[in-house]
């Protein structure tokens, strides 16, 4: 994989089950993530407002079993919005049969196209995009199964933009499955040790996932991971109706303790979003 694609991917992978080296205490901000319980699904919705961004973070709003999807600052500062999806797990792009990739079947024009190794290998898309701290963006990923394959496509809804962007839809090798394993994710990536004191925050909510068979089901519960970096100064809990996620700087864990499980109140009144994209 080329060093220009290297600066869009996160070096580990965030989810709870993989985790990052323990060699990155004082290297990187430890990766933080929420787990949401719910089943398979052919869509799954969520936003993300920023609330303090730094260089080399990765806000994913969207993740489950074949892929993730999010905004990223770069190291430059530069920001955008990337789309991945897995085909293998191995790391060597370049070995993985030609039939057994992720197959592009959507792009929209503005969005560049690569494969990606290192965490597993795939595809991925970028939209170069300068979201803003404070402002609260909609992304949607459906899933249709095809055959042995399943075709994962991403939505993202920006209020500059005044609409829905279909940016991609990539065809993955999955046995028939459609979405599941859903989290989100907070994650440091430039990992120069100077980045270890910036704090890293981001409200995620109002999430829904709709059922291969029924009505879409909102998200109530969120459970509260990290990797294996063994700082302490990160944080989670619920402000707002939203789960939050804090890494970084001075940041105390005062909120809810690692691996503990957070519950929205039971009165809780959230709206899906009218004008979603067409499920297939």
């Amino acid at each position: 994989m080329s060093r220009w694609l290297l600066a869009f991917v996160p070096v580990a992978l965030c989810v709870p089950f993989l985790g990052a080296d323990e060699r990155l205490e004082n290297v990187a901000c430890r990766s933080v993530h929420l787990g949401y319980p719910a089943g398979e699904g052919v869509a799954f919705y969520n936003e993300v407002t920023v609330e303090k961004s730094a260089p080399g973070t990765y806000f994913c709003a969207i993740g489950w079993n074949k892929g993730y999807f999010g905004i990223q600052e770069l190291g430059n500062g530069k920001k955008l919005v990337i789309f991945s999806v897995w085909d293998s797990g191995q790391n060597d792009p370049k070995k993985v049969d030609e039939e057994k990739r992720v197959k592009l079947l959507h792009k929209d024009e503005k969005v560049r196209i690569g494969r990606f190794g290192g965490e597993g290998t795939g595809g991925q898309s970028f939209l170069d995009f300068e979201w803003k701290d404070g402002t609260t963006y909609g992304f949607m990923v459906t899933s249709k199964v095809n055959g042995d394959r399943t075709e994962y496509s991403g939505y993202f809804n920006a209020p500059e933009e005044k609409g829905w962007k279909h940016m991609v839809t990539f065809s993955t090798i999955t046995g028939g499955k459609n979405l599941g394993g859903y989290y989100s994710f907070v994650e440091d990536f430039k990992r120069d040790k100077v980045s270890t004191t910036k704090v890293r925050t981001a409200q995620f909510g109002n999430a829904w996932v709709k059922p291969v068979k029924g009505e879409w089901e909102a998200v109530s519960k969120a459970r509260f991971t990290a990797d294996k970096n063994p700082v302490t100064n990160i944080n989670a809990g619920i402000k707002d109706g939203r789960f939050f996620l804090v890494t970084g700087g001075d940041t105390k864990n005062g909120d809810t303790k690692l691996n503990d499980s957070m519950q929205l109140p039971a009165n809780d009144k959230r709206m899906l979003p009218e004008g979603l994209p067409k499920i297939n």
